[in-house]
């Protein structure tokens, strides 16, 4: 979202939708990796949640549909996918439990943000920015790589690789896009809020 753009209170919106069917697409992932194991049909789930996750953004500005509530529902549904498969990735021994300390730690670290934001009067949430977008993006390719990595197949083994390069970069900008969120808090705690100023 651009700063020109100012979210609407419009609710039924396309980029919405699909934020809507990655939030419902959460349990039936988790159920498929987790019961049945049918990685076929929880991959598809996950490929769907990356490419939506950029059409969401682009259709926003595009249709000029950017919302207050797409601006909330959006990175809910990015955050809910990221621990959805991490946990089930990592119950599958499909990933190692480090690997789950180390990326989901980042998000703890941020659930102080908006008590934070709360306090110094600005909205529950900052902007998304570049660089977590990217994160997400990485992340959310990596996940499906790594769910087809599993096995002795031919296209587990060339899948693994590229899976864990989108994972190991996803997971560095993740860090850092977290670094600099407190970063932006900090500011505006200097700055103070926006009543005073």
């Amino acid at each position: 979202m651009t700063a020109s753009v100012v979210p609407s209170d419009r609710v039924l919106t396309v980029p919405n939708l699909l934020s809507a069917l990655r939030l419902v697409g959460v349990p039936i992932f988790l159920w498929l990796v987790l019961g049945p194991h049918d990685d076929g049909i929880a991959f598809a789930i996950l490929a769907f949640a990356g490419v939506s996750d950029y059409l969401d953004g682009k259709l926003a500005r595009a249709l000029n549909q950017t919302s207050r509530l797409g601006v909330v529902l959006d990175p809910l549904a990015d955050r809910l996918y990221i621990l959805a498969t991490i946990i089930a990735l990592t119950v599958r021994d499909i990933v190692p439990w480090w690997f789950a300390v180390v990326l989901l730690s980042r998000d703890v670290i941020l659930l102080g943000i908006p008590p934070v934001l709360r306090r110094l009067g600005y909205g529950p949430t900052l902007p998304v920015h570049f660089i977590g977008k990217a994160a997400t993006f990485n992340l959310l390719y990596a996940f499906p790589l790594l769910l087809l990595s599993d096995g002795d197949s031919w296209l587990a083994t060339a899948a693994r690789p590229a899976g864990w390069a989108f994972a190991i970069w996803g997971t560095a900008l993740y860090w850092w896009s977290g670094i600099l969120y407190w970063v932006q808090i900090v500011g505006l705690a200097r700055q103070g809020s926006p009543a005073r100023r």
